[in-house]
């Protein structure tokens, strides 16, 4: 079902200051930003995976609140799926408590959904189907 990580989703406060962090101090290369709802997001490559790097718009979003509660950081770690639907009817079968129970536009136009971290062992995990496979 799963192909590899995606991404890691870290929750900042200020995204210019930790894009600086990442551009100058550790030399990579800021590949793309965008903006979700209610979310910044830039894109850090690394290997064959990124960071992606998550900043609210809104106090009362779901990065402002996960900052609010446990700080900046890791928040999330994304999983790359082939199939969504079929990944999320096999989870949901398994008695596995999803946050989606259908997949919803993410990221470079992709369909996510996120899986509840209190059946992943505190993880909170996203599956990602590219845009290339829909």
């Amino acid at each position: 079902m799963i192909h590899k990580i995606a991404h890691i989703g870290v929750a900042v406060k200020n995204i210019e200051e930790v894009e600086k962090f990442y551009s100058e101090i550790l030399k990579m290369e800021i590949h793309d930003r965008e903006q979700l709802k209610e979310i910044k997001a830039t894109f850090i490559p690394v290997g064959d995976t990124a960071i992606e790097l998550l900043q609210s718009t809104n106090p009362e979003g779901v990065i402002s609140k996960f900052i609010e509660k446990k700080g900046e950081g890791v928040h999330h770690i994304a999983y790359q799926v082939d199939n969504i639907e079929k990944a999320l009817e096999d989870l949901k079968a398994k008695g596995v408590q999803l946050i989606d129970e259908k997949p919803r536009r993410g990221a470079h136009n992709s369909r996510v959904a996120f899986i509840n971290p209190k059946g992943t062992y505190g993880v909170l995990i996203e599956l990602v189907e590219p845009e290339k496979n829909h």
